[in-house]
């Protein structure tokens, strides 16, 4: 029986089927490449679970042969690590801490998220570092002192030292004799901040880095108990004093390297002499209430530290002692810029260091003739010339005349603007300024080092302003001002402020 046409076809079409799959030309070069790899990828091990739950690749483990399980390996016969240094332990402490420290802050649960050092406000470590402190006394009411009620972060005297900190310049608090616990907090995360930004910079931190000298052994106590929440952060704090035994203090100094010291004047010239410690690499150096050290006797011994240290490490005074005696200490330790807070409300406080002068006059002429003989005075004077001198006046007329006068005496004068000239000496150029009582308190007093008024202010909250804010950036100040007999009115608040400020009264207003 002959086939039909369709048997034929499907025959013909099921020969060329079988030919075309067993041709390896029947397919392209891509294609083939593609069945050849399945074909190996099925004559393997298969994974477990071929889902989204499948483990992935590993440098350990490419091929993935052991399905994401970790295998134990055997101990290596090969020779061990060389061990880590103290040093090296606390800079990766301070480095694992730092990056904690930002790691949550980009998580938003961190305060002062968005800050750092770098755009003017603190950076993280340093919030880090107030949180171990705070946190460390949370479950206390308050702290050793007595003083830490509230947040650290309210403290406003922190901003400011941690700016003038940052900034480099000397500083002198008024506040008291002895710091709070919330200045020490403040004090102690600022300086491990400036450890943390050198380290990231590449900068060598000496050992130890921060220098806090205190008069007794229950102040060296007080203060490491301050510092030792930040021991976990890599920042180590030891404490000497005499009550311990000195062997003992000498062999603990040589099997660690700390971050912070805190001592006391008498021990730590004991330990410097027996070459158990080396401070001269010291770049804060701290003294806390230098009353009582006067009291004690160890100005000596804080000279003898301060030469100890080479350089010029950075200086932080409490003090509230306004003697003669602090003010030749302060200026034989301190060269640079020097910066003084207060976070007291009191007058005396705030007017530390200001001497308060009162002149009387009868005529125009007596007045300008006192002015001159003062700004002559200051420039045969043996102490730094301020560089800015402030005339407050009712009247122009009267800065015109002084000017006049002091050209008359033979000075040269540079006039810069109609309100303020320069004086030119041979030992520096003294730039004299001229306000009246309206712009009195727009001007920016805390660059004036001396400050005169020439007619005695209507009112005493303006004299207490310009005593108050004057001279932030100097050791010493003066502020003079004129009183004649139309002042009667205004002389009881003056001289309540003089007393206040442990003044000398003038004998006209005694009399008064």
């Amino acid at each position: 029986m002959a086939k039909g046409d369709d048997a034929v076809r499907r025959r013909k079409n099921k020969t060329n089927r079988k030919r075309m799959k067993n041709s390896e030309s029947a397919v392209s070069a891509r294609v083939a490449a593609i069945i050849a790899a399945k074909r190996r990828r099925k004559t393997g091990n298969r994974r477990i679970c071929e889902g989204m739950c499948f483990s992935l690749p590993t440098p350990d483990d490419p091929f993935n042969d052991r399905h994401g399980k970790e295998t134990k390996q055997k101990p290596s016969k090969s020779v061990s690590p060389p061990p880590v240094s103290a040093t090296e332990e606390s800079k990766n402490q301070r480095c694992d801490a730092a990056v904690r420290a930002e790691h949550r802050a980009g998580e938003g649960g961190g305060v002062g998220s968005d800050c750092d050092s770098d755009y003017g406000c603190p950076s993280k470590f340093l919030i880090l570092c107030l949180n171990a402190i705070h946190d460390a006394w949370k479950d206390r009411q308050a702290a050793p002192d007595g003083s830490l009620d509230g947040s650290l972060f309210a403290c406003d005297w922190g901003v400011d030292f941690w700016k003038c900190c940052s900034s480099g310049s000397h500083i002198i608090d008024t506040s008291g004799s002895c710091p709070t616990t919330e200045q020490v907090a403040w004090l102690v995360s600022t300086a491990s901040d400036i450890i943390t930004r050198k380290e990231k910079q590449g900068h060598v931190v000496p050992s130890p880095f921060l220098l806090f000298l205190v008069p007794t052994r229950e102040k060296a106590v007080q203060i490491r108990s301050v510092c030792k929440p930040l021991k976990a952060l890599g920042i180590h704090t030891v404490s000497l004093h005499p009550d311990a035994p000195l062997d003992h203090q000498v062999q603990g100094l040589r099997s660690c390297e700390p971050e912070f010291l805190v001592s006391t004047p008498e021990r730590l010239l004991e330990l410097v002499s027996l070459k158990a410690i080396d401070i001269s690499g010291v770049s804060l150096l701290v003294l806390d209430g230098f009353n009582t050290f006067l009291d004690l006797g160890f100005v000596d011994k804080l000279n003898s530290v301060r030469e100890t240290i080479s350089g010029n490490p950075q200086v932080v005074l409490f003090s509230d002692c306004y003697s003669e005696v602090f003010t030749s200490f302060a200026q034989n330790i301190l060269s640079g810029p020097v910066t003084r807070l207060c976070q007291s409300d009191v007058v005396s406080c705030q007017s530390a260091f200001i001497s308060q002068l009162v002149h009387f006059h009868t005529t125009q002429e007596e007045k300008v003739a006192k002015i001159k003989q003062i700004i002559t005075g200051i420039f045969s004077s043996e102490v730094p010339i301020p560089d800015k001198i402030l005339l407050i006046s009712r009247t122009a007329n009267k800065f015109q005349m002084l000017r006049s006068s002091l050209k008359e005496e033979g000075y040269e004068i540079s006039e810069d603007t109609s309100c303020a000239f320069s004086i030119i000496s041979d030992r520096k150029a003294l730039r004299v300024f001229a306000t009246d009582d309206d712009s009195l308190h727009e001007e920016d007093l805390e660059e004036f080092g001396i400050i005169i008024f020439m007619d005695l202010p209507s009112s005493i909250e303006d004299y207490v302003h310009v005593l108050t804010t004057m001279a932030r950036h100097s050791i010493t100040g003066a502020l003079h001002s004129f009183f004649c007999k139309g002042d009667v009115a205004r002389a009881q608040p003056l001289v309540e402020v003089l007393i206040q400020c442990g003044q000398m009264l003038p004998e006209i207003l005694q009399n008064i």
